[in-house]
């Protein structure tokens, strides 16, 4: 990992080009990361246009990556908890015989 950073500039939505600082092997997850948001958008968008502002759409998207994150954050944290315990349970296993 180098210390020096690169501006990369993302555009998300139909919103203006956004320049984002990063470090450069850090580079292709942002573009990943802007390319996910746009998808989900313009499905949402073909979807929700006679209803919804793109603004909305823009905030539903947002909000449905904020909620897999955090079901991620969980299931990494049980499966961390789970090994956390298998570990000690191994230890007390082979320690104790």
């Amino acid at each position: 990992m180098t210390n020096e950073k690169k501006t990369v500039w993302v555009s998300l939505a139909d919103t203006k080009e956004t320049p984002v600082t990063v470090f450069p092997e850090e580079e292709d997850t942002y573009k990943e990361a802007a390319k996910l948001v746009n998808k989900l958008w313009l499905n949402w968008m073909s979807r929700f246009s006679k209803t919804s502002t793109s603004h909305e759409v823009l905030a539903r998207v947002a909000f449905q990556f904020a909620r897999l994150y955090l079901e991620t954050f969980r299931d990494n944290k049980n499966v961390n908890d789970f090994l956390t315990d298998f570990e000690r349970e191994l230890d007390e296993l082979v320690i104790n015989n």
